[in-house]
């Protein structure tokens, strides 16, 4: 009898709890922030404050206490669900309105139910251990990266882009430790061996954006042009030191200033901080106050070639930019995450167009983007600029070469269309509109659509909403040996019926002289009219301006005239679309555009396309020749790569054809020569070599050797800075000649923790997965596929195509192939992004299969 009592009230409580998760209006507790989670809350909370405080012990493994506060208006009362991405036993207390409350967590939240709420004012205090994962604790230092959605991993909060609030910051830490965070330090207290800083209230943030960093850092303070600057380093090279600060803070200075003046808008924030941090993830971060950045892209050396100065202006300019763009003015929700990468991208290119020159900048935007974006765009994973996002927790899927590349090639297809003038008014009226507030594209499209006459709504169909490229082709006809027609034509490369409206040009090339024709790309054939009665060119040479987007005929007797093109821009232009041709089977197979690319070593003296056309050489080298092709190869190829060294005159065209030679050599000679190098640290003449450079070469020296040597010791021994050294502690078991050993590394990284630094982790990975080593790391493939869910759940936001790109880039085996479409085809169920990012990383080998087999 009481065992059927006790059932009947189980019964009645369960049928309660199912009748209230199903009432209506209410939101289902799920893991990750769902939509509607997110539509629900912003439109029943404001007003939001944190008010958060962290002790961080010395040591590590020890845990990080935490308290907080978090005050916040409410329109409505209902089950309020607070973000917190761990296990109930990371929750000490919780009081809502002063009265502690039952902890019920479920699905990643903390949920509060209503009887504890009040419309209008209300506080919830929490007592917490703090996540470790998105502090990115170190020995000595610590920071936080919380984009896109990993704020809930470390503290309860509402973790979505469109609640903005203010941060009430306090940090307990060692006392011989540094603190930098969004606000500006208010005051601190010692006590025993640990200071306490409190912070002055943030301004208005998303949850991603809230930072802060600390540890044992150098401490630099400037004020130029009566701003006061902030920046904390780990760097220990005095050179490197000298050679870098004062750039670095000029840099920023010079973004502020350029931007204030497009935007017409001062810096929205209340301070400006910067810091490097050893082996960031990214590039930067543009945490407002605490912009993090990859340290050794902003310490530089004397070995440093111009396009590496030029790419740290970039980059500075880039997470410069996004205080306006990002961060002054935030997406509603993450599907629109783009917005932000394509404005930080675009506005930097305007700074390095205003610094360096036009013509500087048309190709720098020319190098930097189209690869990248065709890159993704040519593959069956492609992805729209702008996609769908149910849940929070798929994020940092969004996030790669589309939305930082062709975002940026099709913004400034847009200002074309719209016009400079008209364009930069509708953005400065979209920034003043929404400033410390959200917006989506379409609201931006909205305010643009008032600046032009042009239907804006039917071109952000094809460039925004939807993916792939267009292939051009062209019809001419001559009649008394003049054009009589030419036409161009456009398809997609999928060969569904869509027109990407663009404006390009292509140079007709006479001897002695040149005709350009503007190309205005806006059906699926243009005719152009003005080349009627234009005599019979030599050659072709299309999208000479590079401004075009797509697939574009090779004129084999233009590629054979390459070289002789006196403008930089055009020669790239015509490098990328080779190559492009290349991989789609058209105009040159792989061995016949190594040649030609060869032939530009010693040629080529423009050094953005110097590295273009190395990259690409390198590329093909490794991917799409056969093992005996390269075997055939390499003897001419390290002969033409060091006799153009030899032949170049400047240094940093020497410096990029000494990594080529690094990267490609395979001859026991080349082997000899590069370790005397390394061994004696004696550059080749006019060629700077630096700690970092023999690092590499060792690590270089040690892949391509079969026998025991003790080249990482050394070089380990020669390394003074402690974060340097671990970083190479950690790649030597992945570089070891010992098969076990590598097999070990291999298995080490099923472990989370093992692979806590993801720029080691896929630099690791690269190594092991190099050609040279394939044939025992290819046992790795099937494992490394069947870890990559668990690696979009514990990782960063680019770890998992990283990931994938790392192991497969160079493989173009039938084998490996095989390994891929086997899992594909066993996983008809697995999650799209994922699948995509798959599709996208293993492109080329898909390619080779017909390319190279």
């Amino acid at each position: 009898m009481n065992f059927m009592i006790r059932y009947f009230y189980f019964f009645l409580l369960l049928s309660a709890t199912a009748f209230a998760q199903q009432k209506p209006g209410t939101v289902a507790v799920e893991p990750g922030v769902s939509l509607a989670l997110a539509n629900a809350r912003s439109a029943t909370i404001s007003n939001i404050q944190y008010q958060v405080h962290f002790v961080v012990p010395a040591e590590k493994d020890s845990l990080i206490k935490g308290t907080e506060s978090i005050g916040f208006s409410l329109s409505k009362i209902q089950g309020l669900q607070v973000d917190f991405k761990q296990n109930a036993s990371h929750l000490k207390q919780v009081l809502a309105n002063n009265q502690v409350v039952p902890v019920h967590f479920e699905n990643e939240h903390v949920v509060i139910a209503a009887q504890y709420l009040r419309l209008g004012n209300n506080r919830i205090t929490f007592e917490f251990i703090a996540g470790n994962e998105s502090l990115n604790r170190n020995k000595d230092f610590l920071y936080a990266l919380f984009v896109p959605d990993h704020a809930r991993s470390v503290f309860p909060c509402f973790d979505q882009p469109d609640l903005k609030a203010r941060f009430l910051l306090s940090l307990t830490v060692p006392n011989d430790w540094k603190v930098l965070a969004n606000a500006s330090k208010k005051d601190s207290l010692v006590k025993g061996n640990a200071t306490t800083y409190n912070f002055n209230n943030s301004d208005k943030l998303p949850t991603y954006l809230f930072s802060f960093t600390a540890g044992k850092y150098t401490y630099i303070h400037k004020k130029i042009s009566n701003r006061g600057m902030e920046f904390l380093h780990r760097e220990t090279d005095s050179a490197k030191i000298k050679l870098s600060v004062d750039s670095v803070f000029a840099a920023h200075q010079h973004a502020i200033d350029f931007l204030e003046n497009w935007t017409a808008i001062q810096y929205p924030f209340q301070k400006i901080g910067f810091a490097a941090i050893p082996d960031f993830q990214f590039g930067g971060m543009e945490h407002p106050g605490e912009v993090q950045y990859k340290s050794s892209d902003l310490f530089l050396d004397a070995g440093a070639t111009k396009d590496q100065f030029i790419s740290r202006s970039n980059l500075i300019s880039h997470e410069t930019a996004h205080m306006w763009f990002g961060d002054l003015v935030t997406m509603k929700w993450f599907n629109d995450v783009w917005m932000k990468e394509v404005f930080a991208n675009f506005m930097a290119d305007k700074v390095t167009e205003k610094l360096m020159g036009k013509n500087t900048f048309n190709l720098k935007f020319l190098r930097d983007h189209y690869p990248a974006a065709y890159g993704v765009d040519r593959t069956l994973g492609a992805n729209p600029i702008r996609q769908q996002l149910d849940n929070l927790q798929e994020a940092g899927s969004m996030y790669g070469n589309i939305i930082y590349h062709k975002a940026p090639i099709m913004m400034r297809q847009l200002e074309l269309l719209m016009g400079k003038t008209a364009f930069q008014n509708g953005i400065r009226v979209y920034l003043k509109k929404y400033a410390y507030s959200n917006a989506t594209w379409n609201d931006l499209i909205t305010i643009l659509s008032n600046y032009t006459k042009q239907d804006l709504y039917n071109w952000n169909k094809v460039w925004v909403n939807q993916p792939g490229r267009p292939v051009f082709d062209y019809n001419i006809q001559y009649k008394d040996g003049k054009i009589s027609r030419l036409a161009i034509t456009q398809q997609s490369e999928t060969g569904d019926k869509r027109i990407w409206p663009q404006a390009f040009t292509l140079k007709l090339c006479y001897p002695g002289h040149t005709k350009v024709l503007l190309v205005n790309a806006v059906n699926a054939t243009t005719v152009l009219t003005q080349a009627n009665g234009l005599a019979k060119p030599q050659y072709i040479l299309f999208n000479a301006n590079g401004e075009g987007y797509g697939v574009f005929p090779v004129d084999k007797m233009m590629m054979d005239r390459v070289y002789a093109l006196n403008d930089p821009l055009e020669r790239a232009s015509a490098y990328i679309n080779s190559y492009e041709n290349m991989l789609s089977g058209k105009g040159f197979t792989p061995k016949q555009l190594l040649e030609i690319y060869i032939k530009g070593l010693d040629i080529e003296n423009n050094e953005m396309n110097l590295r273009l056309i190395t990259g690409y050489l390198t590329g093909i080298y490794w991917t799409f020749l056969k093992q005996e092709e390269r075997m055939a190869t390499h003897a001419n190829l390290e002969q033409s790569i060091w006799a153009a060294l030899q032949k170049q005159e400047m240094p940093n065209q020497k410096k990029i054809l000494f990594n080529a030679y690094q990267n490609t050599y395979l001859s026991a000679g080349a082997a000899k020569k590069m370790y005397e190098i390394w061994q004696n640290q004696s550059a080749p003449e006019g060629v700077k070599l630096q700690e970092d450079d023999y690092t590499a070469l060792a690590l270089t020296l040690a892949l391509k050797t079969d026998t025991a040597n003790t080249i990482l010791k050394t070089q380990l021994s020669r390394i003074n800075n402690n974060d340097r050294k671990n970083r190479l502690i950690y790649l030597m078991p992945a570089l070891s000649i010992d098969v076990k050993e590598r097999d070990g590394f291999f298995n080490s990284l099923k472990d989370r923790k093992n692979r806590a630094k993801e720029a080691w982790t896929t630099t690791a990975l690269a190594y092991l997965h190099h050609p040279i080593r394939q044939a025992s790391s290819f046992r790795y493939l099937d494992e490394s596929l069947a870890l990559l869910q668990e690696i979009q759940q514990t990782g960063d936001i680019f770890f998992p195509q990283s990931w994938l790109s790392a192991i497969f880039s160079n493989y173009n085996s039938a084998e490996a192939n095989a390994v891929v479409q086997r899992f594909l085809k066993s996983h008809p169920n697995y999650n799209p992004k994922l699948r995509d990012k798959i599709l996208q990383t293993t492109d080329n080998l898909r390619r080779a299969q017909e390319i190279v087999h």
